[in-house]
């Protein structure tokens, strides 16, 4: 009995010490700056098993048999690291891995957030554009103030201005209606409606990190309104560096930047805020007694607080902005004296909250939430528009990142509602549109040089019905130089009286969207792209090619009823836009070109009658020159050109070219900027009319050129 006692307690210990199972932590971080790589890549040899680094650059393999293994670790833009390992490990602590950067400069190796399935540009099928790292920063000293440069320099993008005096501005991609481009803020929507024609000129660049476009039907990422496309705005979070940066800016037009952004991590809990004030006084460079550019003064606000534990991290901020803008009459501005005004104020304030909780080691679930409360008074001589828009969005996901797939399925919920000041003459616009959405999305790496990116959304609108939206893309790595992606889905639009040719009327006279019988918006849409890269020496060459087509059914159009009201209705028709974008970079040295083509060949079909879409150039060449020395010294040259386009009355304006000049030199701790902005001076009111009538009571035209000329800004940055 002894015997047979101390055999099954010898199998027992043998089976637990067969059987003995350890956990492998690792954090991987920048070698130089410690910053915690997410979404850094780990691979466990010989199981092939495949995990994702966290937020916070952790990465964690449960219940792993002890015995020896090969770590493979991989993060874009960094040397590959390969370690072997024995478990069970000598000591708990987490493996720490220092990453070193590639030397080379990769322009792919970024990763995009805007597709949902965070992967890097050059493993997306969807084709997205980047801005960010040193263009992001020149860029923001041409126009520390807002974010409407940053966007109209790129290929495919037009900010057109909707107000001759107040500067008012919507994004046009592919030559759509800005009403088409949905904008978003760290993946929340919080930009449209009421406030979309401000948004632009209310966002400082300071506090990004990088911004996404994607363009084309993408409305099956997240919901409605991205028809043309979308443009997803990355704040920057806390690392283990404290960053306290300050932009003091001014220029010659009589604006004045001042921001500032701090952020730091304190072991579990980081901290953002980011602060500016931003102003300028009226500004007429043609003298024709009305503003290029308003008088305005704004301040905002953002704090964002996030707190990491060891599976769950969360997020949460508030932003709000105030601003008071006027343009019209320098007489009325100035003298307090007779003449047309247009004067904008606005309050928005804004809620932002997100937590993910990993559930293993390559699923979690997220959730998001924002609250938007928009209030903007919009006052004319003999008329005012007072509403105030309120607008949530709530979010739930699950994600699951494989070694071949990924996963992301999960329901939203966005509301909308609108309340008017009786204003005694316009019927009240009053809305309530409630917005509940499911969705599913897919990632599949079908091959080692084929990936398969899928998604089908289904939204319900409580006014205007169901909208099904499905969505594919595929990329193909013919070698290591050459990519295509093909692509295409569909989009839709809530009826809305938010356009810019309401825009452009101050909303006088416009009546309510009639729920009964307006309906939504659709469209689809097809994008294919070529990339091809290659060094030829110390040359670097880049070529990206893409075609375009969107259709868009249905869409609404503002006409004339009884009474000389007018109204928002479906046309009896479709507009379609197609052409293409070509962009060529050209590294040297310490040289870089940017060469850029955008066609678009936008019409519309109303009536069985083709038209060119009013306000959208069929031809524009975009031109950069940078000469860089590597934190010392950046100057730039650009010129740009827009060939003519059709207005809304039916004539054309004309074509013209717009050059700057930027240069910056660098310190270790700060540096200064100058900027010559459109120092040929090429103003519409220099070829053409940019109003009809008196200052009393102008008429105005399209504006479809720069109306506020050649503008010298300059100022100082400061790095603690």
């Amino acid at each position: 009995m002894k015997h047979i006692v101390f055999a099954a307690l010898f199998l027992l210990v043998g089976s637990c010490a067969a059987n003995a199972q350890s956990t492998i932590k690792i954090i991987v971080q920048n070698s130089k700056t410690k910053e915690p790589l997410s979404a850094a890549t780990a691979k466990l040899m010989p199981f092939n098993k495949t995990a994702i680094a966290d937020s916070l650059g952790v990465i964690v393999f449960e219940k792993v048999p002890n015995g020896a293994y090969t770590l493979s670790i991989s993060y874009v833009g960094c040397i590959d690291q390969t370690i072997n390992i024995t478990t069970p490990l000598i000591s708990d602590t987490a493996l720490h891995v220092l990453m070193e950067e590639i030397e080379e400069e990769e322009e792919e190796d970024v990763i995009v957030t805007a597709t949902r399935i965070s992967r890097t540009i050059a493993n997306t099928p969807t084709r997205t554009e980047v801005i960010s790292g040193e263009e992001l920063t020149e860029k923001g000293n041409m126009k520390p103030g807002d974010i409407r440069m940053l966007l109209n320099e790129s290929t495919g993008i037009q900010t057109q201005q909707t107000s001759a005096t107040s500067y008012n501005a919507g994004i046009r991609i592919q030559g759509l209606d800005g009403r088409y481009t949905q904008l978003l803020r760290d993946g929340y929507p919080m930009y449209g409606g009421f406030a979309s024609s401000l948004s632009l000129l209310q966002i400082a660049p300071l506090d990004l990190k990088q911004v996404e476009v994607i363009k084309g039907a993408a409305s099956t990422l997240f919901g409605g309104g991205a028809i043309a496309g979308l443009v997803n705005l990355v704040s920057k979070t806390p690392t283990d560096n404290r960053e306290l940066n300050f932009l003091s800016n001014a220029t010659t037009a009589g604006g004045i930047d001042l921001s500032g952004f701090y952020s730091e991590k304190y072991g579990k809990v980081g901290l953002t805020v980011f602060t500016s004030r931003n102003s300028n006084r009226a500004f007429d460079p043609a003298a024709i007694g009305l503003t290029a550019i308003p008088k305005f003064e704004r301040y905002t606000i953002n704090p964002r607080l996030f707190i990491y534990a060891n599976k769950t991290t969360a997020d949460v901020g508030v932003t709000y902005i105030s601003e008071n803008r006027t343009g019209g009459s320098m007489n009325y501005i100035n003298n307090n004296g007779t003449g047309f005004y247009e004067k904008n104020d606005t309050k928005r304030f804004t809620t932002q909250f997100g937590i993910k909780h990993r559930l293993t080691e390559i699923s979690n679930i997220q959730f998001k939430n924002s609250f938007s409360r928009f209030n903007r008074a919009l006052l004319i001589p003999n008329y005012f528009f007072d509403a105030l828009q309120q607008s949530s969005f709530s979010e739930l996901t699950w994600n699951k990142n494989g070694s071949n797939s990924d996963w992301v399925i999960g329901t939203n919920l966005v509301t909308e509602k609108l309340t008017e000041v009786p204003n005694g003459i316009d019927r009240k616009r009053d809305y309530n549109l409630n917005t509940f959405g499911v969705f599913i999305q897919n990632a599949w790496s079908v091959h080692e040089n084929i990936t398969i990116e899928t998604g089908l959304r289904g939204d319900y609108v409580n006014e205007f019905g169901f909208e099904l939206l499905p969505r594919i893309s595929t990329m193909f790595k013919i070698s290591q130089k050459l990519t295509t992606r093909i692509g295409g889905g569909y989009g839709y639009k809530p009826p809305t009286i938010f356009t810019e040719d309401a825009e452009r009327r101050q909303f006088s006279s416009i009546l309510p969207i009639d729920m009964i019988n307006a309906r939504n918006e659709r469209s689809k849409g097809l994008n294919w792209d070529i990339n091809y890269k290659t060094k030829i020496g110390e040359l670097g060459f880049s070529f990206n090619q893409l075609f375009f087509y969107t259709q868009l059914a249905r869409p609404l159009v503002l006409n004339n009823t009884a009474g000389f009201n007018l109204a928002f209705e479906n046309a009896n028709g479709s507009i379609d836009t197609k052409g293409m974008e070509t962009n060529i970079r050209l590294t040297y040295a310490d040289f870089k070109l940017f060469i850029g083509y955008t066609y678009t060949n936008a019409n519309t079909h109303f009536d069985n009658t083709k038209q060119w879409l009013p306000l959208t150039a069929r031809h524009r060449l975009n031109n950069v020159l940078m000469y860089e020395i590597e934190d010392k010294l950046k100057l730039g040259l650009e010129a740009y050109y827009f060939s003519k386009q059709r207005l809304s009355d039916g004539s054309f304006g004309k074509s013209y070219w717009i050059t700057g000049f930027m240069a910056e030199k660098l310190w270790e701790k700060w540096s200064v900027f100058i900027n010559f902005e459109n120092f040929t001076d090429t103003r519409q009111s220099k070829f053409d009319k940019v109003f009809t009538g008196s200052i009393q009571d102008p008429i105005f035209r399209d504006i479809y050129a720069p109306v506020d000329g050649f503008v010298i800004n300059g100022g100082i940055k400061i790095r603690l």
